[in-house]
């Protein structure tokens, strides 16, 4: 039985596709397929039941995906062991949201990057349930969510913290310095926000609902920087987490309102799978982000 041929079933089985294995493999559709036949050869039993061009694992096929992840897991193990123990190299892909991409990039992706050169790092955004779907189909290996405390048996939470979240504006705006407001002294002002139905703008909305109140933005972005820069030169209000909007608002750019009928628990958490192989540099790339991100 070739080791190989237990990677690819791995692969294939969660991401759920021949195709988006054989894209990460570098493999044709054809050789990855060659292979799963190979295997349920060896094993004498079927794999996947393919039906209209979907696939799904049989009651047997669930039961050899452990025993291949291990095998799987056990390789990586074998590989780095006997490779330089200071070299560390690797890929890592990290699902976030658009506010928390922008920052580790501008923040700290140069420090990493100094420090462990040989990891490459993608970085993509989403929402949050589809955070969880990338995750679970093992098509990203870390994601942070901006959201409501999320627990499941099936993640680890490898760092999280309650995020402090403010209405802010433009230190020119006719708000500024005002004390004791109320949502409905500003719900008719301009207001610029982060996409709907994502995140904490999901949570935002539903807080506002719950008082009968509905927002119609003037501009709706993911770009937070985009966000506070329109904030500075206008009247417009929106809805951020305070390490997005604290330089600003130290430098007299921006300012917080001083709300006091409105408040959303919102938390930050690092999350990858109970599943997950941790390989030295994904190790190397938690401890980082576990020193630096969740200090900022």
């Amino acid at each position: 039985m070739e080791i190989r041929n237990l990677i690819t079933f791995v692969h294939v089985a969660e991401l759920n596709s021949f195709t988006k294995a054989a894209k990460l493999l570098g493999y044709s559709q054809s050789t990855i397929s060659f292979q799963i036949k190979q295997l349920e050869t060896e094993l004498n039993c079927l794999l996947f039941e393919r039906i209209n061009h979907t696939i799904t694992l049989t009651e047997k096929g669930r039961e050899v995906l452990e025993y291949a992840q291990k095998v799987s897991h056990l390789t990586e193990e074998f590989k780095q062991n006997i490779s330089n123990p200071h070299d560390i190299s690797g890929h890592i892909h990290i699902v976030t949201p658009d506010s928390i991409c922008e920052m580790m990039m501008t923040r700290n992706y140069a420090d990493f990057y100094q420090k462990y050169p040989n990891i490459s790092l993608k970085f993509s955004s989403a929402d949050t349930d589809d955070m969880f779907r990338i995750l679970n189909h093992n098509e990203a290996d870390i994601i942070f969510t901006l959201d409501n405390h999320v627990y499941h048996q099936d993640y680890i939470i490898a760092k999280e913290e309650r995020i402090s979240t403010h209405f802010v504006t433009g230190a020119a705006s006719p708000l500024a310095g005002r004390k004791n407001l109320r949502i409905e002294d500003i719900i008719e002002y301009p207001f610029i926000l982060t996409e709907k139905k994502v995140g904490y703008r999901r949570l935002f909305d539903e807080a506002l609902a719950k008082m009968s109140y509905e927002l119609q933005p003037v501009l709706e972005i993911g770009r937070t920087d985009i966000i506070t820069s329109a904030l500075e030169h206008g009247k417009s209000i929106s809805f951020l987490p305070d390490f997005v909007t604290n330089k600003m608002v130290s430098q007299g750019k921006l300012v917080y309102l001083d709300v006091v009928d409105f408040e959303v628990d919102i938390w930050k958490q690092l999350i990858y799978h109970r599943n997950k192989w941790i390989s030295r540099h994904f190790h190397a790339f938690i401890q980082y982000v576990m020193e630096h991100e969740f200090d900022s």
